[in-house]
């Protein structure tokens, strides 16, 4: 059998010249497949521009200690393809084995035949296939792009849709307005099935999202005084709705908008119809939960050791104007736990807004040092980044690898070992962590 990197070296062949969003390709697929989507575990779906990731981590975290399985679809992925689909088991569940995936591949591509279809719904068909075929309790399925005709959007009852905060980003997909990419979010909404709105930065992404859900059918679960709330209380995290209140753990994932997304998992997970995991399942959940290069301290590995002594090393993959801004807030509470200079070592897509992610860094950032994304057609060169990093009013320089950038760092005379955190990009972190020696797991 070919391997998954081959059959998926031949699903380029078959992308569209132009993607034009819309279902039709997936579902024409999963018909000939005999419609895995229908033959699925309840689902989870779940929308937004930040916090997806870390909202299903949450939930999946939680089901385990309540000791349920959960399969888990997910994107991009860090470093292997393979991390978008995990396959749930009791006790915690594993990435699909090359094997199976091949499998599920070959299957697709043969039923496919030929036809246009773009990667990511074909191997989103992959995925529901694999899912559809191993026992679990919970699907918990992220939206890749948008949500209303994403190729993820083809499951008619979800157990629960979810919408975490909305802000701007794809704009040549989903409009330049916040209301735009809210009423694509909106799309997972559906008829008589729970629609838990995350809290949202933007009050008219509040309204979009309740007024779509009012129209489907759907019903709207919100945060605040009305359905239920979540906040920092004695370095607890407390999380109220109409029937509990639940006195608990700060999450293991560092910064303050991860209170937001681990109640929002908790809604979540309460209104699909899993309200009798116990106290104890939250804790160790809210403990336990990992979510790699998000926010994460690299403590171990080859770059860990390439750093100043005394220095910290941290990772992060925000890469939009509203991830930077979530992004900048986390590393000010570090510095008000520790007051130690911050370095960024950044690389970014010319698909994103550099000016508007990198502002939110100036008057914290002591220096920025800008380095290439290898492999990556779509990476601004190094010099650009730091031409838009110092016209913003942020000392910039450049180095060819995060190794070398490291070594910068350490030429540089701080009055006390610096703060590191390498940003931008997801696919930046996926090469990080694979030359620190610690992929996902």
């Amino acid at each position: 059998m070919d391997s998954s990197d081959a059959l998926m070296a031949r699903f380029l062949a078959l992308h569209p010249r132009t993607i034009d969003l819309s279902l039709g390709r997936i579902e024409g697929l999963l018909a000939k497949l005999n419609h895995p989507e229908r033959r699925l575990p309840p689902v989870i779906h779940v929308a937004g521009t930040n916090g997806k990731g870390s909202t299903i981590a949450f939930m999946r975290a939680i089901l385990e200690a309540g000791g349920l399985s959960a399969h888990v679809y997910t994107s991009p992925h860090l470093v292997r393809f393979h991390e978008r689909i995990r396959l749930g088991a009791i006790g915690g569940g594993q990435f699909v084995a090359e094997d199976r995936l091949a499998d599920a591949f070959a299957r697709c591509e043969a039923a496919n035949r030929g036809d246009p279809i773009t990667v990511f719904e074909i191997t989103t068909a992959a995925a529901l296939l694999l899912f559809s075929e191993a026992p679990a309790d919970v699907l918990l399925l992220e939206v890749g792009l948008g949500g209303r005709v994403d190729a993820t959007n083809v499951i008619d009852r979800p157990a629960a849709a979810v919408v975490t905060p909305i802000g701007r980003d794809h704009a040549e997909y989903l409009g330049d307005t916040v209301e735009a990419v809210a009423g694509e979010k909106a799309g997972i909404f559906k008829r008589g099935c729970p629609a838990v709105i995350a809290a949202q930065d933007y009050a008219e992404a509040d309204s979009v999202l309740c007024r779509h859900a009012e129209s489907v059918g759907a019903t709207p679960i919100l945060v605040g005084n009305q359905d239920f709330s979540v906040h920092e209380e004695s370095g607890r995290l407390v999380f109220q709705d109409e029937t509990d209140l639940f006195d608990l753990p700060k999450p293991r994932l560092i910064g303050r908008h991860q209170l937001t997304n681990a109640g929002t998992a908790i809604a979540a997970l309460r209104a699909a119809g899993f309200g009798d995991i116990g106290t104890a399942a939250l804790e160790t959940g809210l403990r336990q939960v990992d979510w790699p290069g998000r926010l994460q301290r690299l403590s171990r590995g080859h770059l860990s050791a390439l750093v100043p002594a005394g220095s910290e090393l941290w990772l992060d993959g925000g890469h939009n104007i509203d991830g930077g801004r979530i992004l900048a807030a986390a590393a000010a509470d570090l510095g008000e736990r520790s007051d130690v200079p911050l370095v960024l070592i950044v690389g970014l897509l010319g698909t994103k807004d550099a000016e508007g992610f990198l502002r939110n860094f100036v008057g914290l950032s002591r220096a920025l040092i800008a380095v290439p994304i290898a492999g990556q057609m779509a990476a601004r060169p190094a010099e650009e980044v730091a031409e838009i990093a110092g016209s913003v009013g942020l000392s910039a320089r450049t180095a060819p690898s995060v190794e070398a950038a490291l070594a910068l760092v350490g030429d540089i005379a701080f009055e006390r070992p610096p703060r590191i955190l390498i940003c931008g990009s997801l696919y930046l972190a996926g090469a990080v962590l694979t030359a620190n020696g610690t992929p996902p797991t």
